[in-house]
């Protein structure tokens, strides 16, 4: 089996949720080999971040250069590239970074690409089994690939548990050096940050998500009272933000905000990966919908089949009867 590595994203010191999901997706795919966790950057935040995997990891590959200071995927593939054995198993999220760096990393590296990795089935001598999602999440694709000579795999962030156990021990070991030259045609300029919001989504612990389900732009007015009765505040989908019924600031998803509460209401909302890309943590999702092939129900604790206009009306009065 070819050696397994993960990239780890981080910013202001703070590893992303994905790097403690993406060694137990690598462990899928080889349960008793070493999994190393390659972390590029710069600076203190950089080391700070090598620390902390190291404890997960069984090692850490630290890249630190001034042109990694911001995670710039064109710079990042050539450090790839000058480290990386060409067999090697490469795990990234699947989000817009990943899918800038993935696929020119896999041609870099003549190796097999996989993209929204929802499931690892397993390996079977070279050949790997994973699970993909069609049809904004309507079908799964079993797709078979060998990997015998390297993969690069985006796996989709959510689909595993952290790991938490803090069992890995590894040393972290520099390969600065080895980067070689880190020129680019692409240079970053600076960080647009959005406009803030009426309110902070990303620091709610409950949140009332409302999706196209609503109907009518009337009868988010419901969802409002809804929130209100439990303490939550109210986010919503993509379709909900094109229709100009709510707010930039409370679109959750990978295009939107990313929001990590502890419940995690969904009305009316399919579950598209976009969407769910945006929830991270462990958050306790309910989700309402009368469709029960919607993919939401896939990924929530409590699912209830249900039209929501009718739904939150009595929900919202049995909460205030309480």
């Amino acid at each position: 089996m070819a050696d397994v590595y993960a990239y780890i994203k981080h910013a202001d010191g703070v590893a992303e949720d994905s790097a403690l999901e993406l060694i137990v997706a690598a462990k899928k795919i080889a349960p008793d080999a070493p999994v190393t966790a390659v972390v590029t950057g710069t600076g203190a935040d950089l080391d700070k971040v090598c620390n902390e995997m190291a404890a997960t990891y069984n090692a850490v590959w630290k890249i630190d250069n001034a042109a990694l200071a911001y995670p710039n995927a064109e710079v990042i593939r050539k450090a790839l590239v000058n480290i990386l054995p060409g067999d090697s198993v490469v795990l990234l999220p699947h989000d817009t970074f990943g899918m800038d760096l993935g696929p020119g990393l896999s041609i870099k590296m003549d190796s097999t690409f996989v993209a929204d990795i929802v499931d690892i089935e397993g390996v079977d001598g070279g050949t790997l089994k994973v699970v993909r999602q069609e049809f904004s999440g309507m079908a799964s694709a079993h797709v078979t690939c060998d990997i015998s000579s390297g993969a690069v795999l985006n796996v989709r962030p959510g689909v595993n548990q952290p790991d938490e156990s803090k069992t890995g021990g590894g040393a972290v070991e520099d390969k600065s050096g080895d980067a070689g030259d880190l020129s680019t045609k692409r240079t970053f300029l600076e960080v647009v940050e959005a406009e803030a919001g009426d309110v902070d989504i990303t620091k709610s612990e409950v949140l009332v998500s409302v999706g196209r389900g609503i109907e009518d732009e009337d009868n988010v007015e419901m969802v409002f009272d809804l929130a209100k009765a439990m303490g939550a505040d109210v986010s919503c989908s993509r379709p909900i933000v094109d229709a100009k019924w709510l707010e930039k600031s409370r679109q959750v998803g990978t295009s939107g905000q990313t929001v990590k509460p502890k419940v995690y209401l969904a009305l009316g909302i399919s579950g598209s990966f976009q969407h769910l890309g945006g929830i991270k943590g462990n958050a306790f999702i309910v989700a309402v919908n009368k469709n029960l092939k919607a993919p939401i129900f896939q990924v929530a604790d409590v699912g209830v089949e249900a039209d929501i206009l009718e739904f939150i009306p009595e929900l919202t009065e049995a909460i205030e009867g309480l």
